[in-house]
């Protein structure tokens, strides 16, 4: 029986693209916003979530990382999602027919540059796979979307320029979260563990908490703050680390870290993904 896999956005939509990546024989399962996401998995409507949490252009999301500690769910997974533009025509639409372009924002900003070139009038909308669909249902062959080439495929429009994007290299990294946790074994593949923890309110707390770290020559791939509360003083840091609980190094930088922390919380223990693979 195919699982459910629930992401934010619509069909069409690039975490749509991430899901199918991660769970292909698997059934996608659209919600509007982040913590929709997360409440179908809480709520057993949908085994996974596959979500954004950060973009190698625009950096973190800083929505996921407020909502993934207090879930309740666990980090078993990492994708890293390559995030291509196209540009999407009703059919029979050809790129000389083109005079005005739809997407989102971030989307439109991120194909700045061919916009310019082509002279392009653009219209801003909530997602792209959004404006994939409005752009289909108009049957205008002046008005095209930029989003994917899934979008393309679902809303029957025609692809008129393959990755229009200013740059390259633009991923998304994405998680896959569940009810159950589900510790990566220790062995030779790479691991990341994932993190919260608050620092005690005294001077050179963080410093102190992760000397450890560097001592035991562990790579911290991430560290990122944030308030709790909304207290100026009561702040939450997420982390990543190269590395299992159960080595010993690990375990000696966490025994290091506990003496200047009031708060830790395991979110993850899970297979490291690579970028562009």
């Amino acid at each position: 029986m195919a699982k459910k896999i629930a992401f934010q956005g619509e069909f069409g939509a690039f975490s749509n693209e991430a899901a199918l990546a991660c769970f292909p024989d698997d059934e996608p399962m659209p919600c509007v916003t982040f913590e929709q996401t997360i409440a179908a998995v809480q709520s057993g409507e949908a085994d996974h979530a596959v979500v954004p949490v950060e973009n190698s252009l625009y950096g973190r999301i800083a929505d996921i990382h407020h909502i993934l500690p207090e879930s309740g769910l666990f980090i078993i997974g990492e994708h890293f999602q390559p995030i291509r533009m196209n540009l999407l025509g009703v059919p029979g639409a050809k790129l000389e027919d083109i005079k005005a372009v739809q997407s989102l924002s971030v989307a439109l900003g991120q194909c700045r540059r061919f916009i310019a070139e082509n002279k392009y009038r653009t219209i801003n909308s909530v997602d792209t796979a959004g404006s994939a669909r409005e752009v289909a249902e108009l049957g205008d062959k002046s008005i095209a979307a930029i989003a994917s080439k899934l979008a393309a495929e679902i809303h029957g429009l025609d692809v008129l320029k393959e990755n229009i994007e200013d740059a390259a290299h633009n991923t998304t990294r994405f998680l896959v979260m569940s009810r159950e946790r589900a510790l990566a074994p220790l062995g030779d593949a790479p691991v990341r563990t994932t993190f919260v923890f608050r620092v005690r309110n005294v001077p050179a707390a963080l410093y102190k908490a992760m000397g450890g770290f560097a001592t035991n020559g562990i790579n911290m791939t991430k560290l990122e703050s944030y308030m709790v509360d909304g207290s100026f003083t009561a702040t939450q840091f997420y982390a990543d680390i190269e590395g299992h609980p159960d080595e010993q190094r690990v375990k000696f930088a966490f025994e290091e870290l506990d003496f200047f922390t009031d708060h830790f919380k395991l979110l993850g223990v899970y297979p490291a993904g690579r970028p562009g693979q």
